[in-house]
């Protein structure tokens, strides 16, 4: 049964977030570049549900051109994770929010590329209009909660250059691999109650650069 969009799941979910306990990366933070990403709760566009956001980056970005991800990026000299999070929402889809708007905080995850991003929950108010930015963002997708609480929606597989587990997401026929998989399926986890660590789920080699 779909959440509905309301209070009570706003609640509901900020309890589950704060009930969650972050675990420090185990790789050294000098050596990665902070980065923070928004898992952007709000209605669907059709039925009663909750959603996330989730963009097909621009093809003309120099770096993971065309790849889907959360909005978000690198922390700006200064900027807590939060901060970063909220300016790269308004900044790639026109979404304004306030820190009041932080529903709480998952595991730092370090990329193969180099950065330990932060994924931040907030929560996106039915006001609020979604303006993509074309230069960042090629398109933008509501995913509803329902389909990331399917046993069957991640899936886990092996490449011969690594012997960490691949993580894979399931979405309108595609597979998503982590990083940004691995985000959605720790917040998956929070929602079902479960402390579940994904910081050693690997990504695809094409995703290493």
């Amino acid at each position: 049964m779909a959440r509905p969009f309301d209070d009570t799941t706003r609640r509901n979910i900020a309890e589950l977030c704060a009930a969650f306990t972050r675990v420090p990366s185990e790789r050294a933070e000098p050596e990665l570049k902070r980065a923070a990403v928004a898992i952007a709760l709000t209605e669907a566009e059709s039925g009663p549900g909750t959603t996330f956001l989730l963009t097909r980056r621009a093809a003309s970005l120099r770096a993971h051109a065309a790849q889907w991800a959360l909005p978000g990026g690198r922390c700006d000299h200064g900027e807590m994770p939060a901060q970063a999070a909220l300016r790269e929402l308004h900044e790639e889809l026109g979404v304004g929010l306030g820190e009041s708007d932080v529903l709480g905080l998952l595991d730092d995850y370090p990329t193969r590329s180099g950065y330990l991003i932060t994924p931040v929950v907030v929560w996106v108010g039915t006001s609020a209009d979604i303006v993509p930015n074309p230069a960042e963002v090629a398109s933008v997708h509501r995913v509803a909660l329902d389909d990331i609480e399917r046993a069957d929606v991640f899936s886990f597989t092996r490449i011969p250059e690594s012997t960490r587990r691949v993580i894979r997401f399931r979405h309108a026929g595609q597979h998503i691999h982590a990083p940004t998989a691995a985000l959605i399926y720790q917040f998956a986890e929070v929602l079902a109650g479960r402390e579940t660590r994904v910081a050693e789920l690997e990504q695809p080699v094409f995703a290493w650069k």
